[in-house]
């Protein structure tokens, strides 16, 4: 069975760009395009992983991913930030918030795959660990 993954992005261009990209990569894909949505996706879908933008309107990534990381249904979905906030302490700010890992934009296919391969082997073996 294909992992899902949640695409959370405002704009519609990156959106069919990313979208393209994470099912060439094999993934079945849902899109939320604000952090609202994102929370209320995660809720109701629960994807394997979100890939989250952090400039969002309504609720951007910074609140979207520490209301996932809240909720003790979606706590343990891996959270990947991928976004242009490339400045100084942007990275931190990421992972304080509740995300795993940051990518900043532009980024390769290459690199978004590892990334997210990563991720989901680490929550896969933090499953085992808690059906042990």
């Amino acid at each position: 069975m294909k992992k899902r993954i949640l695409l959370v992005e405002d704009n519609s261009a990156t959106i069919e760009v990313m979208k393209q990209e994470l099912e060439l990569l094999g993934y079945d894909v849902l899109v939320a395009q604000n952090g609202l949505d994102a929370v209320m996706l995660a809720a109701s879908e629960s994807p394997d992983l979100i890939v989250m933008d952090i400039a969002m309107p309504k609720m951007d990534g910074f609140q979207a991913a520490s209301r996932i990381r809240s909720d003790p249904n979606t706590r343990s979905i891996p959270i990947l930030a991928a976004t242009a906030k490339a400045a100084p302490g942007d990275r931190k700010k990421c992972l304080d918030s509740g995300c795993d890992d940051y990518l900043a934009k532009p980024f390769t296919h290459r690199e978004l795959g590892a990334v997210i391969s990563r991720l989901l082997e680490a929550s896969a073996k933090k499953g085992e660990g808690n059906r042990q």
